[in-house]
Formats: C-alpha cells, sequence, structure tokens
C-alpha cells in the first residue's frame, strides 16, 4: 500500500496536550504495552475519521497481531514501534486520551478506539469532539516530517537562533509553530517567556544573544517542571490512567489573568498574540 500524502497536523500549538502531557503518556505506556500484541481493533460508528490511514477496515485488520516494540514522540505525537516495522502514530489533538484499562473494565464516555492486547488489557481512545487523528504506516516521515525540532530534545541556543533570524514575526508565534519547534503550545510558551522575561510580542528576530540563553533554559525548565507534576488539565488532559495532572496549580502566568505575578506582585495582563489569549507580567516581561 502506498505511504499517504504529507497529513503532518502542523497547528499552531492548539491546547491541551502539549509536550509534557504526552510525555507523561507515553513514559506510561511504556512499561505497561511495550511487548504486548495487539489482538483486536474495534472503531465506534461515527469515529471513522479519526484513522487518518488506510481505511478503517484495513486499519483494523493490519494491527491485529503486531507486537509493540518501542514508543517513541516527536513533537506532540505518539510512535508505536511495531513489530512488521510499521509505526502506528496517535495525535490527541484538544480532547483525545489514550487510556490503559482491563478489558472488562466500564467502557468510558466518548470511547471512539478500542485496541485489545494480549494480556487481557487494552488500549482506549476516548475523544469528546473526535478532533485527534491516528495512522498506520511504513514510514513516519510523511507525518511528522515536516516538524521542527523537539523542544525538549532538540533544541539548543544555536537552534532557536537560526529559527528566529529575519522572522519579524511575535516570538510567541515562533515558539508555536510546530515547523519551527515541536511541542510548545498556548501554556508553556507562556510560562517559558515568564521566566525567560522576554515579551511575547517581541519581534523574535529581536532577541540578542544573552536572551536567547535564557529563553532555551526556560524552555526546559517549563516543560521539565510540568513533567513533573504529570502535566496539565485545564480541561480534557488525563494520562494513561485517567488520572488528572497537577500543573495547572503552579503555572506562572497562564489563565492567571489579574491575579498578582509571583515575582513582582504586578496584576497579570492577558492579550492577543497571532489570535490567542496571551498571559504575561507587564513589570518582568517589559
Amino acid at each position: 500500500m502506498p505511504q499517504p500524502g504529507v497529513a503532518a497536523l502542523l497547528e499552531v500549538g492548539v491546547g491541551v496536550p502539549e509536550l509534557p502531557e504526552v510525555e507523561t503518556i507515553r513514559r506510561d505506556l511504556l512499561s505497561r504495552v511495550v511487548g504486548r500484541t495487539f489482538r483486536r481493533v474495534r472503531i465506534s460508528p461515527g469515529a471513522e475519521r479519526i484513522v487518518r490511514w488506510p481505511s478503517p477496515a484495513e486499519f483494523a485488520r493490519a494491527l491485529a497481531g503486531q507486537r509493540i516494540e518501542h514508543i517513541s514522540r516527536r513533537g506532540k505525537y505518539l510512535l508505536f514501534h511495531l513489530s512488521d516495522g510499521r509505526y502506528l502514530i496517535v495525535h490527541l489533538r484538544m480532547t483525545g486520551a489514550l487510556l490503559h484499562r482491563p478489558k472488562d473494565a466500564p467502557e468510558e464516555p466518548y470511547l471512539r478506539i478500542s485496541l485489545s492486547l494480549d494480556d487481557s488489557n487494552e488500549l482506549r481512545y476516548t475523544d469528546l469532539r473526535k478532533l485527534g487523528n491516528m495512522w498506520l504506516v511504513e514510514e513516519a516521515e510523511p507525518i511528522v516530517g515536516k516538524l521542527g525540532p523537539d523542544a525538549l530534545e532538540g533544541v539548543t541556543p544555536q537552534t532557536l537562533r537560526s529559527l528566529i533570524d529575519g522572522r519579524s514575526a511575535s516570538i510567541k508565534a515562533v515558539l508555536m509553530d510546530q515547523a519551527a519547534l515541536a511541542g510548545l503550545g498556548n501554556i508553556y510558551s507562556e510560562e517559558a517567556l515568564f521566566l525567560a522575561g522576554i515579551h511575547p510580542r517581541r519581534p523574535a528576530e529581536s532577541l540578542a544573544a544573552d536572551e536567547l540563553s535564557r529563553l532555551h533554559k526556560a524552555i526546559g525548565d517549563a516543560l521539565l517542571e510540568a513533567m513533573g507534576h504529570r502535566g496539565s488539565s485545564f480541561r480534557d488532559y488525563v494520562d494513561a490512567e485517567g488520572r488528572e495532572g497537577q500543573h495547572q496549580w503552579h503555572v506562572k502566568v497562564y489563565r492567571r489573568t489579574g491575579e498578582p505575578c509571583y515575582n513582582c506582585g504586578t496584576p497579570i495582563e492577558r492579550i492577543k498574540v497571532g489570535g490567542r489569549s496571551t498571559h504575561f507580567c507587564p513589570l518582568c516581561q517589559r
């Protein structure tokens, strides 16, 4: 079967889950499903559009009998490495969740796809809005190849310089551009810019070397702190066991409009940047 055309969803940072949430799910699943074999796939009526490649019927047929060798991540995408060399790629989008459940556990609301495993457990994909996507492909690059370097594993100060040179767009818009830097969305771009003391509307190309160094460190710090709290559950995100993250109680600026800055006490302000609500401290981020 031929590979799909260019299908990567290079959205500008659409919603949770972002990198910390997807990485939390990946780590949860590593010890639970690696080495297990898919036995059966059930796709709920009306959820067929979640399967982007191949057809839903072929997707279900071809996954049966495949062993999960490893799970990796590119930005916000999960990649299941399968025994025949193919990849099951999952993108949760805004309201998707990937749950590990005993096969006899009660069904969750909005259950869209169930993937039965050979140990009497299941991977269950739930999605209120049916915005998530799955692919079963021989090569991952047509799906994730246009993503930029990973915000956690592939970025250096030099990488950031190459991303912003000649770009007059706001630094927040550049950070959220998945083709420039993969994994950041609204939450962690705001948190990183606060930690770096950089205004979200600053033209990206205007950042000096010391500011880029601060931003590089801030991106890593923001992501690692969120992962330590198992992600942020402002709306729909849950981990592989169905538990909410706790980082929403630790954010510095995101959704804190009018509340005092933890550094200086100035009320956090909210503006629009690239059409997205954006939170910042007007004193710490001049």
